[in-house]
């Protein structure tokens, strides 16, 4: 009998699941998607102005905590939690036609508009909190661009993972990324002379 997801054309059906590149793949994914939407973020919304208001300044730290500059280096590990949330669905995910767009669709929905707390522009935070509309929208661009991003790198590691040069520069741009995080780091704590 033919194999349905041979048949729909995914080229990774009846490969061997290997659980390492699953693992690299969403925390490369998840860790550049991360910083571009962040970069994106830092031009585009002013987060610096943002972060100084009095009704954020009271939620979020100020982008001179030497901790904001780790953010991006830490994702790794916000990176292994995603892949082990997304392993019992992974096939749906990476093998079904339009798995990615579910994906994204999934991560919009449960991690933006239907949080459990009322975190801002969710659901419940525009019920419970006492935090403006206009602050609470704030965000969405960002995340926006950040599922397409994350969604659009994991296409293109699907599909090209097998290429050595997609992982040499996996390696190379996530190398760069931490690089950048450690070096905002000690440049905060006063270690790099600027």
């Amino acid at each position: 009998m033919e194999n349905k997801s041979i048949r729909n054309g995914h080229k990774n059906a009846g490969k061997k699941f290997n659980v390492v590149k699953y693992f690299w793949q969403t925390v490369y994914a998840h860790t550049i998607a991360y910083f571009l939407a962040g970069l994106f973020a830092l031009v585009g919304v002013n987060y610096r102005e943002l972060f100084a208001t009095e009704i954020i300044s009271a939620l979020m730290r100020s982008l001179d905590d030497p901790v904001v500059a780790l953010g991006v280096p830490l994702q790794i590990f916000r990176g292994i939690i995603i892949a082990l949330v997304m392993l019992p669905l992974r096939k749906a995910f990476f093998e079904e036609k339009y798995g990615l767009l579910k994906l994204g669709l999934i991560i919009i929905g449960f991690s933006l508009l239907s949080t459990i707390g009322p975190t801002l522009g969710s659901f419940d935070g525009y019920i419970f909190t006492k935090v403006p509309y206009k602050y609470q929208i704030w965000g969405y661009p960002e995340a926006i661009i950040y599922v397409l991003l994350f969604i659009g790198i994991l296409k293109v590691s699907i599909q090209y993972g097998h290429k050595k040069i997609i992982t040499i520069l996996s390696i190379i741009i996530m190398l760069l990324v931490m690089l950048m995080g450690i070096m905002g780091y000690m440049a905060a704590k006063g270690y790099l002379s600027t």
